[in-house]
C-alpha cells in the first residue's frame, strides 16, 4: 500500500506541466485576489459609510464612522478569518480539499453579495448587518487560505 502512495507521488512529480496545473494555479490566484479584495477594500468603503449613515446636517465636514463602529466593521472579517483557517483546515482533512474548498468559494461569494446588500432601519442596524455577513465572509475566506495552498502544492510537479 505504502508502495502504491508513493508510486502515485513519484508520478505526479514527474507529470509534465498540464493543463489542469493551470486552472489549480488560476483557481488558486483569484481565491487570493478575492480575498485581499474582500479583506482590504473595506477601508475605503468605511469612509463612504460614514458620510452615509453618520453624517450630520449641522456640521459642514461629511460624516465619519464612530471609531468603535469603524473598528468592528474593519476586525469582525478577520476574526472571522482565524476561525475559518481552524475549522475549514480541519473539515478539508476528514472531507477532501477540493470539495471543502468549494464550501469556502461558495460561503464568499454569497457573504460578498450579501455584505453589499446590508440592511435595517437605523445605522445601528445596517452595521450591525454589515458585521454579521463580514464575519461569514472571513470565515470563508480563512478557510480559502489553507485550502488553497494545501491544494496547489498537491498540484505541483517538481520541475515547475
Amino acid at each position: 500500500m505504502a508502495n502504491n502512495q508513493l508510486g502515485v507521488l513519484n508520478a505526479l512529480d514527474a507529470a509534465k506541466t498540464q493543463w489542469y496545473h493551470f486552472t489549480a494555479i488560476v483557481i488558486a490566484g483569484m481565491g487570493f485576489f478575492t480575498d485581499a479584495y474582500d479583506l482590504f477594500g473595506i477601508s475605503l468603503i468605511t469612509k463612504l459609510l460614514g458620510r452615509i449613515y453618520y453624517t450630520n446636517e449641522n456640521h459642514p465636514k461629511p460624516g465619519t464612522l464612530p471609531p468603535n463602529v469603524a473598528a468592528a466593521v474593519n476586525g469582525t472579517a478577520f476574526v472571522g478569518t482565524l476561525a475559518g483557517q481552524l475549522f475549514f483546515g480541519w473539515l478539508g482533512d476528514k472531507l477532501g480539499r477540493k470539495r471543502v474548498y468549494g464550501l469556502t468559494l461558495m460561503l464568499m461569494v454569497v457573504c460578498s453579495i450579501a455584505s453589499g446588500l446590508s440592511f435595517g432601519k437605523s445605522p445601528a442596524g445596517v452595521m450591525t448587518t454589515l458585521c454579521f455577513f463580514r464575519f461569514w465572509l472571513g470565515f470563508g475566506i480563512g478557510g480559502d487560505y489553507p485550502l488553497s495552498a494545501t491544494i496547489m502544492s498537491e498540484y505541483a510537479n517538481k520541475k515547475t
